[in-house]
């Protein structure tokens, strides 16, 4: 299978591309990462068609999807926002849906009243080849759970390459992102707008299926007693991650001391380092219950 070019969602179709960690020092949010079993990408710097961002990244590439680790690094609007949203609480501050085409996703937001600002063209240096790709975002206002936004890929193949898609602790996919609202079904029929899905029940939650992951909406007093803890409403409360073998990442929380809980069988819910913030959920494919 070719990995790079599967991330692309066909004509018409929407995926979970990816969520990102807001933090203060990459180089820790790194160290972090690396104990719990990840391959890390070199950090590089954003730039859109205006300059320079102000934000830097690191990011652990999955087979499907991949989580990025972003920080301030200027004094931008981009590098402010980011910076207000980590005061706010520490963890994912940005939720991103994958789409074939990001122009039609600005025209369709603004026709929708989610008053996206301008498509941003960004790109970044990568180890001899140029990362480039479209953002369209809700107005904050619109979306207030953290950066919620579209994107479209035009280099998929500069940055998903062999050696960071294997990782040490087995996980393979970005299966769902954690939405925490004080009315569940109200945030999860905006989200079903913004994103053209459709909500459906989930126990006490709400559940909006993409062609490759999920949304799951559900209140903050819920996700505190599967987590273990959860930000604020409205607020990201952290994402599920699937792995070959649950047993390999849980090990790795319990040397470094994370909190950790087994959910039901290949499933746990466990803490983040404190250098990344947040939750997350982990399993295989069967103790996720997602499908074969």
């Amino acid at each position: 299978m070719d990995i790079a070019a599967a991330q692309l969602p066909p004509p018409g179709g929407i995926v979970l591309d990816h969520i990102a960690h807001f933090v203060p020092d990459l180089a820790a949010a790194r160290a972090a990462l690396e104990a719990l079993g990840f391959t890390v990408t070199p950090e590089s710097a954003h730039r859109t068609q205006h300059g320079p961002a102000g934000s830097s990244n690191v990011c652990v590439m999955f087979e499907r999807g991949y989580l990025e680790i972003l920080a301030p690094t200027l004094d931008t609007p981009n590098a402010r926002e980011i910076r207000a949203e980590m005061a706010r609480y520490a963890g994912v501050h940005l939720g991103c849906l994958g789409t074939p085409d990001a122009e039609g996703e600005q025209r369709r937001l603004q026709a929708h009243g989610f008053e996206p600002p301008e498509l941003v063209n960004l790109s970044r240096p990568f180890e001899g080849s140029t990362v480039r790709f479209s953002v369209v975002r809700a107005a904050k206002d619109r979306m207030p759970e953290g950066r919620i936004q579209f994107v479209q890929h035009h280099t998929p193949e500069a940055i998903w390459r062999p050696q960071y898609w294997n990782h040490p602790n087995s996980a393979v996919k970005l299966a769902c992102l954690f939405v925490a609202a004080d009315d569940p079904v109200a945030a999860a029929a905006r989200w079903a707008h913004f994103a053209a899905l459709l909500p459906r029940p989930a126990g006490a939650y709400v559940h909006l299926a993409t062609a490759r992951g999920s949304v799951l909406v559900g209140r903050r007093e819920d996700w505190a007693a599967l987590l273990g803890d959860a930000p604020a409403p409205p607020a990201l409360a952290g994402y599920a991650l699937e792995c070959r073998d649950s047993g390999a990442l849980a090990a790795r929380c319990e040397l470094l001391g994370l909190p950790l809980r087994r959910l039901r069988t290949d499933l746990y819910a466990a803490a983040q380092p404190e250098a990344l913030g947040g939750s997350l959920i982990f399993g295989t494919r069967k103790g996720l219950g997602l499908p074969t």
